[in-house]
């Protein structure tokens, strides 16, 4: 069967600055660098950020390597560090001038730029400050936002204010994989609440920017949201409404304030009834009414399976959302062993639907979708490059419920893979590689393309695949 995607359908990969760029030139401080010093143990290997995939030195030949694989389109993020290693005050022109020769040579290439203002890293200056749990760092982060349309907007056409920001908030403020770490859920909540409010205040101040043409015309400016759907165990009544709790928390949260402008209801009514509604300004409806994006991000891994409750919560425990629902290990599921994570590539289907019909059916693409395998090397090839198959045949499977999606009258318009080069990811450093090209540590950080990136450089040029 053919798999054709509309005309000018995005073909690429995503990226973050602290995982591919290192600490290079004047960078400031961020989290990742301070928890690092703190806890090296708990980083995988002992490996911090510094060094990563040395983008910051390499982009031009990986810019090449974009080329070759037929993209027409790359997401990457602008480290706030990098610009102000402070988070405001002096700028960093060595930073000015990096990001400025990234976005030309992507351009040039014909490589459409799809630029994040905030990907995780947060500068260290500013979290001391409270990081999103502060309305000053929130005007901080407005003021960044603004110098970077000033800089940039002349040739960006997409932006992305956030990128996944529920993640910080739970690892942050719940889970504890995040710095500050701790375990916190009302701070947490004020953190989501105000990183909307960041959201909506970034985006109405692009939309005058754009009235007054000082950044592009035909300039947008969207969110990247992890959207894991939430199935129940069954079609009981009690988990159903696990279900439908789970997806409040962890999709609804950022959802529909960044896409209607206001919190769901019920959400609220259970914030309340916890004493765990935030603190809010005056205006600050009104803002969020009005900072509506215009296109959406999913990224999307695995889905999240919930029941009912069957145990009770230890009463003295720290409140998390899942003291209302538990989750549910289904039998049978297909698993990548590696991550931990379930493979259910139906749920980019059933959330682009529940987009089309519940959200207006706002312009989306898949801003991230991958595979994480650990130890990828012992499936290199007589021919010197990795034969990751099963990264392939993810990707295909995902493409077709894509497909359909599409048929069924979704307004998709991308699909970016996570990611163009294997990256370091976190606390997990390269334990699992994602990329369509293989980073060699043990060589000078080598390049060399996997399979996969061989047979995506085929559906990037034929806008499909045949099966």
């Amino acid at each position: 069967m053919k798999y054709i995607f509309p005309e000018g359908f995005w073909w690429g990969a995503a990226v973050s600055a602290l995982q591919v760029e290192g600490a290079s030139d004047k960078r400031g401080e961020t989290t990742w660098d301070r928890w690092f010093k703190l806890e090296p143990n708990r980083f995988f290997d002992g490996v911090g950020p510094k060094v990563t995939s040395d983008f910051y030195n390499r982009y031009e030949e990986d810019i090449e390597l974009m080329k070759e694989l037929n993209f027409n389109s790359f997401r990457t993020s602008i480290s706030w560090a990098r610009l102000f290693p402070k988070g405001f005050g002096e700028i960093n022109q060595e930073g000015v001038d990096f990001y400025n020769n990234l976005i030309d040579k992507l351009i040039e290439n014909n490589i459409e730029p799809v630029i994040a203002l905030f990907h995780f890293d947060m500068p260290m200056a500013m979290m001391d400050l409270g990081g999103f749990e502060s309305r000053e760092v929130v005007n901080y982060y407005e003021e960044y936002a603004k110098i970077c349309f000033e800089l940039f907007g002349d040739r960006v056409k997409h932006w992305v204010t956030h990128n996944e920001p529920i993640v910080p908030v739970e690892g942050g403020y719940l889970y504890n994989f995040h710095y500050p770490d701790v375990v916190d859920c009302k701070r947490g909540i004020q953190v989501a609440y105000n990183t909307a409010i960041s959201s909506a205040k970034v985006v109405n101040l692009y939309k005058e920017m754009r009235a007054e043409g000082k950044v592009r015309e035909d300039g947008r400016i969207g969110i990247v949201l992890s959207l894991t759907p939430s199935y129940p165990r069954s079609n009981n009544s009690a988990d159903l409404k696990a279900a439908r709790i789970a997806d409040l928390f962890f999709n609804k949260s950022f959802l529909d304030p960044c896409v209607k402008g206001a919190y769901p209801e019920e959400l609220v009514s259970i914030l309340a009834d916890r004493n765990m509604l935030p603190v809010v300004e005056e205006g600050d409806k009104n803002l969020l009414k009005e900072g509506v994006v215009e296109f959406l991000g999913f990224n999307y891994y695995f889905p999240r399976r919930v029941k009912v409750r069957e145990n009770a919560v230890n009463a003295k425990a720290p409140f998390l959302p899942e003291h209302l629902f538990e989750y549910y290990d289904m039998p049978g599921k297909r698993m990548n062993r590696y991550r931990g994570w379930e493979i259910y590539a139906k749920g980019t289907f059933d959330t682009l639907i529940n987009i089309k019909d519940n959200y207006g059916n706002l312009p989306i693409f898949i801003s991230e979708n991958g595979m994480g395998v650990e130890d990828e090397a012992r499936f290199r090839n007589k021919k010197g490059y990795i034969d990751d198959d099963y990264r392939i045949n993810f990707v295909k499977e995902h493409l077709k419920w894509l497909h359909k999606a599409i048929e069924e009258g979704c307004n998709v318009n991308g699909y970016h893979m996570w990611t163009l080069m294997d990256n370091w990811s976190w606390m997990n450093a390269y334990k699992n590689r994602y990329g369509f090209i293989e980073v060699d540590l043990e060589d000078d950080l080598k390049r060399t393309m996997k399979k996969s990136g061989y047979w995506f450089k085929e559906v990037a040029q034929n806008n499909g695949f045949n099966d």
